[in-house]
């Protein structure tokens, strides 16, 4: 408790020259650790290291079938400290332990999958107007800056870090000050895989070393997830130097239950899609739209689903909820209840913040089903980021797209009905980078993942989440 715990940069771990800051534990409030907080000296470190890694041969000049190796070998690593990396975001993060078991699964498995994809991508040959070989070339743009969010930190680091290395970049990594821990361990695993030094840097700290990564006319492009209020400043300052950017931001996905739907499976898909994860996803069906012949059997039971998901410690396997990932964020969820009973919305339940001794030390928040409110209230128009549903009910698909729809986010939506044409109809109506059709919360490392309209530019996952670390070079070549 007393030892600062070090950040890596340029190959080296160090406790920074900025001021630290303490790990909590969202379970108990108890402090994990202190972490070393970087000051603008301490990215310049991690700027010139990997500038010195963009110009030495043993990555610049590595073939991609040799690159591929590292990734390979990090996946490998993930996989023999699962159990210690489950922990560990369990404790900085508050995840019940079987959903981090799976994060640190499906990370390694991004890695994997970016080793092959590294091996295997082809540049292209054009066809030419004339005697001559005309070749699109993609190359690595050079240091990306990464800045992610506190939760999911496993699995959203492994979805940058991965592509980013396999393009032949060199990263650095900021992640979130609540949750640094598991970025560390990366750094770690990277370092063990023998990657040079410069070629990943984990740079911790508060959100001012992030906006100085993002000014900083060495750093070719950010990639950034995590809210849109922080993302359009990140898109403003990244646009005045004509640097590019990913952006992954927030969701306000339907989730839309027909009256012809399997009402079993359409009930565990909303609630899963909701509560899993203390509802702290950026896809989480957070607006329910239920028939409205159907409605009220469906909320009746979807209330009393709720009422049954055991609210408890992460580390215990019958744990339906942990906490939400910090203190400061559960008062902000609870504000959301409380200003939308103030504008009459009816609490149907959860809603109010345990008072038991066995809870009252974490940062908890109940399951909570919100009914009698309007589309456009802020409960359905602003993301909560918490185990809170709201259910409305529609008259026909016109009146349900128009409502869907109304939104300035377009991250993701579920569609749950027994008839295919329909589903192929709602889901090309859908202005969302994803729908799913049956099923809720089901991703793919290979399917490309991002939003419409506010929520997001760009896309990761799949090949795209590789070419879009890369920039395009033309070559013609004639004799």
């Amino acid at each position: 408790m007393s030892e600062i715990v070090k950040f890596f940069i340029a190959g080296e771990w160090t406790t920074g020259s900025g001021e630290p800051f303490a790990s909590i534990n969202p379970a108990n409030g108890e402090e994990i650790a202190k972490i070393g907080g970087a000051s603008p000296s301490d990215l310049e470190i991690a700027v010139k290291g990997a500038n010195q890694a963009l110009e030495n041969p043993e990555w610049r000049d590595l073939r991609r079938h040799l690159r591929a190796r590292f990734l390979y070998r990090m996946g490998e690593l993930i996989d023999a400290n699962a159990e210690k990396l489950s922990q560990i975001q369990m404790s900085d993060n508050g995840k019940t332990i079987g959903e981090c078991r799976k994060m640190i699964a499906d990370a390694a498995n991004c890695f994997r999958y970016y080793a092959g994809i590294c091996e295997t991508i082809e540049d292209i040959v054009t066809p030419s107007r004339g005697d001559y070989l005309s070749i699109a070339v993609s190359e690595p743009i050079g240091i990306i800056g990464a800045i992610t969010p506190w939760n999911s930190p496993a699995l959203l680091e492994a979805n940058k870090l991965a592509p980013i290395l396999a393009a032949g970049n060199c990263a650095i990594l900021k992640p979130s000050e609540v949750t640094s821990l598991i970025a560390l361990e990366y750094a770690r695993i990277g370092e063990q895989a023998g990657l040079p030094p410069g070629v990943l840097s984990v740079i911790t700290g508060a959100g001012d070393i992030g906006r100085s990564m993002v000014e900083h006319p060495d750093i070719g492009m950010i990639s950034f997830t995590g809210g849109l209020v922080a993302g359009k400043r990140i898109a403003e300052r990244a646009g005045a130097l004509l640097k590019p950017v990913v952006l992954e931001l927030g969701g306000k996905s339907p989730n839309i239950v027909f009256a012809d739907a399997d009402f079993d499976a359409a009930l565990n898909g909303v609630a899963s899609g909701i509560f899993s994860g203390a509802g702290q996803s950026c896809v989480a069906g957070s607006r329910v739209f239920i028939e409205r012949s159907i409605y009220d059997s469906f909320v009746s039971e979807l209330v009393k689903r709720a009422k049954e998901l055991v609210l408890g410690s992460p580390d215990a396997e019958s744990t339906d909820l942990g906490p939400l990932a910090n203190f400061q964020h559960r008062d902000l969820v609870h504000s959301h209840i409380t200003r939308a009973k103030e504008q009459g919305a009816t609490v149907l339940c959860g809603g109010e913040i345990p008072k038991t001794e066995k809870l009252s030390a974490g940062a908890y928040y109940p399951a909570t089903v919100i009914s009698n409110v309007s589309n456009q209230s802020g409960i359905c128009q602003e993301e909560v980021f918490g185990p809170v549903a709201v259910v409305l009910p529609f008259e026909d698909e016109e009146d349900l797209l128009n409502q869907a729809n109304d939104t300035i986010h377009g991250l993701a939506s579920g569609i749950w009905t027994s008839n295919q044409k329909r589903s192929w109809r709602i889901a090309r109506g859908l202005k969302a980078g994803t729908v799913w059709i049956n099923t809720y919360k089901q991703q793919s490392i290979s399917t490309p993942f991002g939003g419409y309209k506010e929520s997001g530019l760009g896309r990761e996952k799949g090949t795209q989440g590789m070419r879009i670390y890369m920039q395009t070079k033309a070559v013609i070549w004639a004799n």
